[in-house]
């Protein structure tokens, strides 16, 4: 798209972030970590209940039946589906590339993304035809992949394009990186914590169109079809609500960067229709930092994929005593997921102080350690509690911190190559993150079918194989030995394209401060102004109502003031204490 007029024109949908650097509220929170969670809901529920949708509650019937059609069907069509994921991806990664609005480059397909991600998280829970099961197929097959092939990659590679666009500050990227995986994180935890519970709830209300409670009163876990609608349909909602709050709360800085004009207008036409594909795939696949960066994330993430999708399957196969499926389901869910919340306190303070990639190769080495202690006693469901436990923990830094790698890499192609590739090579982030379930979804199928050691397979020991090989590939991640050197090269060349326009130059992070300025000036005259008006309606002083609010503000400088000072205080006491004991 050119930077013409358009919809994003409208102040309406203009961002409510009006400052210079990333401030934890609004913007950190609702953008990086509230939108995603909902936007990634549907798709982490999937990669848990898909199977068991697919195979209790579907065709149910015909698997009961003997039906080895539909086994085959279950099993080939999600790994088929995986080529046309892709596609999808590289196609919305190229759209991306070229979008130039006042919205910048992917908040667009956010804000796109609430209409079309909530609808497409539904069509696979109605059947038109419930009785025909070609039919069946057929709307599985479509409805499958206007998920996966186009609407989840829409949201996907513009959410995942936020956090290289947001800031060059590497502090920053890595707590927005954070937050993002957090809430990745959190939604695979709704699949495997919450999710059983609310699935026991459904299970229990005869008005839902569930199955009411037996005789002896125990709760059928596995919903009816009418069930499973009734659920997604309110995460389409979730869905929606999130998708809008996150397209109003971020911005886009590094895109703004780049919106300076070229010297000619035939070079602005170049510069506008963006490099071309070839030239995007050149640039990819010729920096090893990149390479190394993907295939580490497709160890990482496929491997999640297939222990998430057999998570049900094992805790029904391996049976311990005392311990219901369904509740050692939850349990494993929480012991992994404690851990990896624990760990978002320290990951990033540890990779800013020590860089990225041994933090992250020591927490894969934990999680070799752990997949170890699980698969060796996988009878034993405290050793496994255990195993799980310190798998999570080992897999939080690459987990947290994976979409800040990709940045640094995405920064280190821009200062080699003169223009970014932040769509493709997003696209390329997405099309893991996504092909990763349903190639899980087929290869589960296939292991689990081979009898009882197969679900240990699935769920312990691909994991923890794939972790060995993810602590070897990162010791080749040495992005961040040039990134001070990277972004004085492209400040560099910002600087000769701004004075080849005849524009002045400024400073990203002045242009940026300037501006905050200008947005504080602007809304304390809206303010005042409308302090008048209010004050002239009711018959009150201006004069008098203004000496509040700036009594009131007084005040809370100083109370701010006061904390600051006293945490000052406690700072240099604690130093001194440190200091007599040396």
């Amino acid at each position: 798209m050119s930077a013409k007029k358009s919809v994003f024109d409208n102040p309406v949908l203009s961002t409510k972030v009006k400052s210079a650097n990333v401030k934890i509220v609004p913007e950190a929170l609702i953008g990086y970590l509230v939108g995603p969670f909902c936007g990634l809901l549907a798709n982490s529920l999937f990669g848990t209940y898909l199977v068991s949708y697919f195979r209790n509650t579907l065709f149910k019937t015909e698997i009961l039946a003997g039906n080895t059609g539909v086994d085959t069907f279950l099993t080939i069509f999600p790994m088929l589906s995986a080529i046309l994921i892709v596609l999808g991806n590289l196609f919305v990664g190229q759209i991306i590339e070229r979008t130039k609005t006042k919205a910048g480059k992917a908040r667009p397909y956010i804000l796109l993304s609430a209409v079309v991600l909530a609808v497409a998280s539904v069509l696979m829970f109605i059947q038109p035809m419930p009785g025909n099961t070609t039919f069946k197929m057929i709307w599985l097959v479509i409805a499958y992949n206007l998920f996966y092939a186009v609407a989840f990659p829409l949201y996907n590679t513009a959410n995942s394009a936020l956090v290289p666009v947001s800031t060059r500050n590497g502090k920053q990227r890595g707590f927005l990186a954070s937050l993002v995986n957090m809430a990745v994180l959190g939604g695979a935890g709704a699949g495997s914590i919450v999710f059983p519970m609310i699935i026991g709830a459904f299970a229990n209300s005869e008005s839902l169109g569930m199955e009411g409670l037996p005789a002896d009163g125990e709760i059928p876990m596995v919903p009816t079809a009418n069930g499973y609608l009734i659920l997604f349909i309110v995460i389409g909602v979730i869905t929606f609500i999130g998708c809008a709050a996150q397209y109003y709360f971020t911005r886009e800085r590094v895109t703004e960067e780049s919106l300076v004009k070229a010297a000619t207008p035939e070079a602005e036409e170049v510069k506008a229709k963006g490099p071309s594909i070839k030239k995007q795939a050149k640039a990819l696949f010729g920096d090893r930092f990149f390479v190394i960066t993907i295939v580490f994330y497709l160890l990482y993430q496929l491997s999640g994929s297939i222990k998430n999708a057999s998570m049900e399957t094992f805790t029904k196969t391996i049976t311990y005593a005392g311990l219901e499926p369904e509740f050692a389901m939850t349990i494993l869910g929480v012991v992994g997921a404690v851990p990896m919340a624990v760990a978002i306190l320290f990951v990033a303070p540890l990779c800013n102080k020590f860089g990225k990639r041994p933090v992250v190769f020591v927490g894969m080495v934990v999680g070799v350690i752990g997949g170890i202690i699980a698969g060796i006693w996988y009878d034993n469901f405290y050793a496994v509690a255990v195993g799980v436990a310190l798998k999570c923990l080992g897999s939080s830094p690459a987990g947290y911190m994976i979409l800040a790698m990709i940045a640094d890499c995405l920064d280190h192609m821009e200062a080699k190559n003169g223009f970014r590739c932040d769509g493709f090579g997003m696209s390329l982030y997405s099309s893991v993150l996504i092909a990763a379930v349903p190639l899980a979804t087929g290869i589960v199928s296939g292991v689990t079918s081979i009898g009882t050691y197969g679900s240990v397979v699935a769920y312990i020991w691909i994991e923890t194989g794939a972790y060995a090989l993810c602590a070897i590939t990162v010791l080749f991640f040495g992005v961040e030995k040039h990134l001070s050197a990277d972004r004085e090269a492209i400040l560099a060349r910002q600087k000769a394209e701004a004075e080849a326009a005849g524009i002045e130059w400024i400073e990203p992070e002045e242009r940026l401060r300037l501006e905050e300025e200008e947005n504080d000036r602007l809304a304390e005259e809206a303010r005042k102004a409308e302090l008048k008006a209010r004050c002239e309606k009711k018959g009150l002083s201006y004069e008098e109502e203004e000496a509040k609010y700036q009594a009131k503000l007084e005040e809370k400088r100083k109370a701010a003031e006061a904390k600051k000072q006293a945490a000052e205080e406690k700072r240099r006491a604690a130093e001194e204490r440190k200091n007599k004991k040396d």
